[in-house]
């Protein structure tokens, strides 16, 4: 069911949801969270998909903040709200609210979706695109607990990444980094199947691709070696070649599918690793509303400190000029390190 208002408040857009969801004979509200996505006309309907995609797994009340250009000057003075409220099979498993924000209201995005926030539930904004430097300073950022952007969307994403590091508050998260998920846990499961030490480690993948540069930070920021990121064709992230002292092993994905996983000692491993769609990314955020200690701690390592591809070789400190006595200390804390690196999802609490 889909119900259109024009020049409407919010007061008015909460009454058509309860009528919506009379009409269709599910009075109740069984939602979880609400997820606030911040877009434009061009990109809305792309979100609106994975957002309702995901909703299968997160039943949600859906709010599409689209700020409208005005083009004239009597038009950016005069304030309007228009909303399209979708429930039923027009929302997935949730409700859906498009508002298009006119004039001066776009300024004040928040007071219009404030009164439409599920009572005591979690928020999650997501910016899909043109996301603010700083998510949490942002007016909506301000209501959520979780705030997701992506970089990969930016015209210069390593330089963002850098951006996002120093403007990092608890709660930020990327979904570039929620990209490298299945490539992170694949790596802290081949270090778990053995008891070398790393001595260096490198990424190989597409040019200015974030989710390349964060997998290189975590991996440097996790095991306190040196890590060298070179360049490929792609598509996105297409290998990992880590060194022990007891050989190689090695995780490439030349097609962006398939992956094989190489440890020497060990036959090799035929390894599923297909590149995933953007509900897959925004249903795995979902499903963790506590901040992400290992993406700020990887964030922050810095781009600048990895070595390879266009930049300066990093500097390698301490770690090439180990004594064996340092080696033989450090050795244990990197063994937790690595089986310690996998990402652990808290699962939000059922909603009664």
């Amino acid at each position: 069911m889909k119900i259109d208002l024009t020049d409407t408040t919010a007061g008015k857009i909460n009454k058509a949801l309860v009528e919506g969801r009379r009409a269709i004979g599910t009075p109740a509200v069984g939602m979880v969270l609400t997820l606030v996505i911040v877009t434009d006309e061009e990109n809305a309907y792309d979100a609106l998909k994975a957002a309702g995609d995901a909703s299968r797994e997160h039943p949600s009340r859906t709010l599409v903040v689209i700020r409208r250009v005005s083009r004239t000057l009597r038009d950016r003075t005069s304030s309007r709200l228009d909303a399209e409220v979708r429930v039923g099979a027009e929302a997935g498993t949730g409700e859906t609210v498009v508002l298009r924000l006119y004039g001066e209201v776009s300024d004040h995005a928040q007071s219009v979706v404030l009164p439409l926030l599920l009572p005591d539930a979690p928020v999650v904004v997501w910016w899909p695109v043109d996301a603010p430097i700083d998510p949490a300073g942002d007016p909506l950022g301000a209501l959520a607990q979780r705030r997701v952007t992506d970089t990969y969307a930016c015209e210069d994403p390593v330089r963002e990444l850098t951006a996002r590091a120093a403007a990092y508050a608890p709660g930020d998260t990327d979904l570039s980094w929620t990209r490298i998920t299945p490539w992170r846990s694949m790596l802290a499961a081949a270090l778990d199947q053995v008891t070398c030490e790393v001595g260096g480690v490198e990424v190989e993948g597409e040019e200015s691709n974030p989710s390349c540069e964060l997998l290189a930070m975590w991996l440097a920021d996790r095991l306190d070696v040196p890590v060298r990121r070179t360049l490929s064709a792609g598509p996105g992230l297409t290998a990992v070649r880590m060194d022990t002292n007891c050989g190689s092993i090695r995780l490439d994905r030349a097609d962006g599918r398939l992956a094989t996983l190489s440890i020497e000692g060990q036959p090799e491993r035929a390894v599923a690793l297909k590149r995933r769609d953007t509900a897959e990314l925004i249903a795995e955020e979902l499903r963790r509303l506590d901040p992400d200690d290992t993406y700020a701690s990887a964030l922050r390592y810095g781009v600048d400190r990895l070595g390879g591809g266009d930049r300066e070789p990093a500097e390698q400190g301490p770690v090439a000029v180990a004594t064996p006595e340092e080696e033989a200390v450090k050795a244990p804390a990197r063994r937790a390190a690595a089986k310690t690196a996998r990402k652990a999802p808290t699962r939000k609490a059922t909603a009664k």
